[in-house]
């Protein structure tokens, strides 16, 4: 280790489960990299989601490289297999993505930026890492993270949405009241979210 360089494997990276079989390991939050976005994606099943189907709604423009195993990928309707070594580069961030895994222990890297300014880090790491924490009842990390979200990242409605949650499970009433409060201030569209959420509609009375 140095302050001129690091060393990580990808096999030793924190794997937060996600949804599918998807398991997210995070780089670019691990390494503090500023320039673009990198993160790790592996499925230990065949048939488990190693890239979850989605259409790239930050507007990035994203290289997936098959690291381990076969990804059988379906791209704006047609589909293929990438053993390892193989780069799917996706330009067009309106074109549907998804793939599963073909191999036990199947890795998907993902690279992405916007090819016409500088790179901004994304709220959806915080939560993605805060959301497995709260699941297993580890409400106090997971109110850390999103802090730590926030305070990096600026005020968000989806900041304040998921804190919010969180503090409701962890029984922080008081808190997630003026959490829940402000991110409909922010984003009026999530008050359709929060009635629908278990966790946080006995609070919208309050607000």
């Amino acid at each position: 280790m140095s302050d001129m360089y690091r060393v990580l494997k990808l096999d030793e990276l924190e794997r937060i489960p996600v949804s599918e079989g998807l398991e997210w390991r995070p780089i670019r939050r691990r390494l503090g990299i500023r320039a673009f976005g990198m993160n790790a994606y592996t499925a230990e099943k065949v048939g488990d989601c190693v890239v979850e189907e989605h259409r790239e709604g930050s507007g990035h423009e994203e290289v997936y490289v098959v690291v381990r195993g076969l990804g059988r990928f379906t791209v704006d309707g047609d589909d293929f297999d990438a053993p390892a070594g193989t780069l799917v580069y996706l330009p067009d961030p309106d074109v549907l993505r998804s793939a599963v895994s073909g191999e036990e222990g199947t890795m998907v890297l993902a690279v992405g930026g916007w090819p016409d300014r500088a790179f901004e880090p994304s709220g959806w790491e915080w939560t993605f890492e805060a959301g497995p924490l709260a699941d297993a009842g580890r409400y106090d990390e997971a109110i850390a993270i999103m802090e730590d979200g926030i305070a990096k990242l600026g005020e968000s409605g989806a900041g304040f949405y998921h804190l919010a949650r969180f503090e409701a499970k962890a029984g922080r009433r008081e808190d997630a009241i003026e959490h829940v409060r402000r991110a409909l201030e922010l984003r009026p569209d999530l008050r359709a979210y929060a009635e629908k959420d278990e966790d946080l509609e006995p609070l919208l009375d309050a607000g």
